[in-house]
């Protein structure tokens, strides 16, 4: 028998990583964990370190490392503790890695994404934020270098699925005449819009089908999560913007589908569990056991669709506008969004100007072209001071 696949998990700590070391530890002779990462939960990544044994944690800073480094030794393990940015890129880009599991959260997560993929690993990409920001430049590291991108979100994983073998041929080529992808439409969709400037922070991370963390949570009831994902399907799947349709199902069962122009529309339906795609994407071509029950379509019973409000959900709107601009106005939406959702989790700012700060900043930082990484992380830069100055401005 081949030796178990070496897999990296960057994040391994959140929603994401958590649940790609479930579906691993169900698989210990195909798969064995090499190197974890986490930020802030120590405990957790030290309980993790006991468990899965790595060769390698990765903290972010040099007083975590000693904290988490003593811990390790006392119980007897020889796991290598790494230490901030560089440690992340040299685990991410290992030559003993066979996957890396991208699954940090928001603009942290470039660097060692693209690590991984100039070092043509399979990488497994659950950091959107990374496509968001440098499309062009990290699909040209993709291709340059041979890596492997298999997408874990829920939706992009089942367009994936749907999608023919040969769809980087261009989607006119295959049939394909655009992309649903779905959304929930999160604990707000029938909020009265009066009420949306009122809501809480545990209200937002309260999502009534996912589990996930708190920024991805207040993205997801904001909808920003959503305009991610198509800025996102646009550069995994070569489509013009025009040609990604947003589709609100509360049900979360049909996670995307394919319209083709033959009238057929292919949809991949599942229980809402992110072992689904993760399992799918580790294994692929392969099929493997993720740990997922099966889809009860009785239970189920219905599946409802609509269009999405813009008015209830500005944010949709504002990605939509940033994916057609291109250049810098992806990195500039999403550097705003951090700013603005962790002021709002903060208590700084009502929900319903986390969408104010972001057209704000938008409209100060015009989409420039970004023909290198500084270009793309420079823009990042100005777009979080200029949220900060308007922070600084309407502080409560």
């Amino acid at each position: 028998m081949s030796r178990p696949q070496q897999v990296c998990v960057l994040g391994a700590t959140g929603s994401i990583g958590l649940s790609t070391l479930d579906v691993l530890a169900r698989h210990p002779q195909r798969y064995q964990v090499f190197a974890i990462t986490g930020y802030s939960r120590l405990a957790e990544l030290e309980a993790l370190c006991l468990t899965h044994r790595p060769q390698f944690a990765v903290v972010a800073n040099d007083e975590q490392a000693r904290h988490l480094l003593g811990g390790l030794q006392a119980a007897g393990l020889k796991t290598r503790v790494l230490v901030g940015e560089q440690g992340l890129c040299e685990v991410a880009g290992h030559p003993d890695v066979d996957v890396v599991m991208a699954a940090i959260v928001g603009a942290a997560g470039l660097k060692p994404t693209l690590a991984a993929v100039q070092a043509g690993k399979r990488v497994l990409l659950a950091n959107k934020e990374a496509l968001v920001m440098s499309g062009a430049l990290f699909m040209h590291e993709v291709h340059a270098s041979g890596a492997v991108l298999l997408p874990i979100d829920s939706e992009h994983n089942a367009i994936f699925q749907c999608m023919p073998g040969d769809y980087a041929r261009g989607l006119d080529q295959v049939g394909v005449r655009r992309i649903l992808l779905t959304a929930s439409g999160g604990p707000f969709r029938e909020t009265p819009l009066e009420a949306l400037a009122n809501v809480t922070p545990e209200q937002a991370c309260a999502h009534p089908n996912w589990s996930m963390g708190r920024k991805i949570s207040v993205d997801s009831a904001s909808m920003m999560n959503k305009g991610l994902e198509l800025i996102e399907a646009c550069w995994l799947f070569d489509a013009a913007p025009s040609r990604v349709e947003v589709v609100i199902h509360p049900q979360s069962v049909i996670h995307s589908l394919v319209d083709y122009v033959d009238g057929s529309v292919l949809a991949q339906l599942g229980n809402p569990d992110m072992r689904t795609p993760i399992a799918h994407a580790l294994a692929w071509p392969e099929r493997i056991d993720s740990g997922v029950s099966p889809l009860d379509l009785f239970s189920v019973a219905r599946l409802d669709f609509q269009a999405p409000d813009e008015q209830r959900f500005p944010c949709l709107r504002l990605a939509r506008e940033a994916a057609e601009a291109g250049g810098s106005a992806p990195a500039v939406l999403n550097a705003a969004n951090e700013v603005a959702v962790a002021a709002f989790l903060e208590r700084r700012i009502r929900f319903t100007e986390i969408a104010v700060i972001i057209d704000e900043v938008l409209n100060r930082e015009a989409a420039a072209p970004v023909e290198c990484l500084d270009a793309v992380l420079a823009a990042d830069k100005r777009a979080r001071e200029a949220a900060q100055a308007w922070l600084r401005g309407h502080d409560r």
